[in-house]
């Protein structure tokens, strides 16, 4: 059997961890390995791919991105895209194809599946809103990197009795920002899930004030709502090939600094972490499960199961149709969004 992989979307800690995983189980089956390149664009108009065995997977346990590359193509967005893919892994002699990203990559591989292709999927997203599962590649590693930065933010904030507004990853759910925030000791958490008005944010602030707290951390996803705050929506802007607007644009980070010290004339700096979330090497559990659903996943396309995804559930590995995760976007629960407020 000759099988592929291949990463797609934006990269995270973690991804090489399942390659390398996937790499290890199908050579030392006897069968061949290839990585697709640059993600859905490497196989179309013929396709491209790097072959790939145990030397080259030296040392990928620890590193961060993906060694094969990654876009955001869309096959679906591509006249006859899925028939162009399908010719692909054949000109290039693929049996099964192990795909590996987040809602958009996932949702190429599903409709691939319903089309008999024999697909199989890995979750990844630092977004961490893939339904079903209960871990994703790469979030665990942005949220310590999150984490981090506002440690390092607390300190300035306390030295010059500052407001530090902090903007992270989170187009349309609040995950990263909510957990990175309470790990990371946040006063306040701005979340798509549940949108906010500026007064609200400033309320909070001098509340935190007249308490004696001289000092305050806002984290606030890229994607987040804010009444009363203008963040300015160009419907110009260019959208990728699965439709999604480049967020860098509203700056609500930015905005959200910018307005607090005009309302309350609190001293106030935003932070944007951007693309250093994604960097860097895996932490822990972005080597661990990586390794242990990769390694599950090659084990079903052996045994003939295909469009399916591996997914943790119950603290254990488990399998659903791929259909199934990317079926809805899971969303921060309001117990969970609350324990910021409480602990404030």
């Amino acid at each position: 059997m000759r099988v592929g992989v291949l990463t797609g979307g934006g990269d995270a800690a973690g991804l090489n961890a399942a390659i390398r995983a996937v790499g290890r189980t199908t050579l030392r089956s006897g069968s061949e390995f290839v990585g697709v390149v640059n993600g859905w664009a490497g196989l179309l108009d013929g396709g491209e791919t790097i072959a790939l065995d145990d030397r080259s997977l030296i040392g990928a346990l620890r590193e961060g991105g993906t060694m094969l590359g990654s876009s955001r193509t869309n096959p679906l967005a591509i006249d006859r895209g899925l028939e162009n893919v399908e010719a692909s892994l054949a000109a290039q002699g693929i049996d099964a194809l192990v795909a590996i990203g987040g809602d958009d990559t996932l949702s190429v591989a599903a409709r691939l599946a319903e089309r008999g292709v024999p697909v199989v999927g890995l979750p990844k997203t630092v977004d961490f809103d893939l339904a079903v599962t209960e871990y994703c590649i790469g979030f665990d590693s942005a949220v310590a990197i999150v984490v981090e930065a506002l440690d390092r933010l607390h300190t300035t904030a306390a030295s010059h009795h500052r407001v530090m507004v902090c903007e992270v990853m989170g187009r349309a759910s609040g995950w990263l920002a909510v957990m990175g925030g309470i790990a990371g000791g946040a006063d306040l958490v701005v979340i798509p899930e549940f949108p906010i008005s500026l007064d609200q944010v400033v309320e909070v602030l001098n509340e935190r004030k007249s308490r004696g707290r001289m000092y305050s951390i806002v984290v606030v996803a890229e994607g987040a709502e804010i009444e009363g705050l203008h963040v300015p929506d160009d419907p110009a802007a260019p959208k990728d090939a699965f439709g999604h607007v480049s967020l860098s644009q509203r700056a609500v980070g930015e905005r959200l600094g910018g307005a607090i010290l005009h309302a309350t004339g609190h001293e106030t700096r935003a932070t944007v972490l951007g693309h250093v979330q994604r960097g860097g090497s895996p932490v822990v559990s972005d080597r661990i499960w990586p390794t242990r659903l990769g390694l599950a996943v090659t084990d079903a396309l052996f045994e003939g199961t295909f469009g399916i995804c591996a997914i943790v559930q119950d603290g254990g590995v488990a399998f659903v149709p791929l259909s199934d995760v990317v079926a809805s976007q899971k969303r921060v629960p309001r117990s969970l969004y609350d324990v910021v407020a409480r602990v404030n």
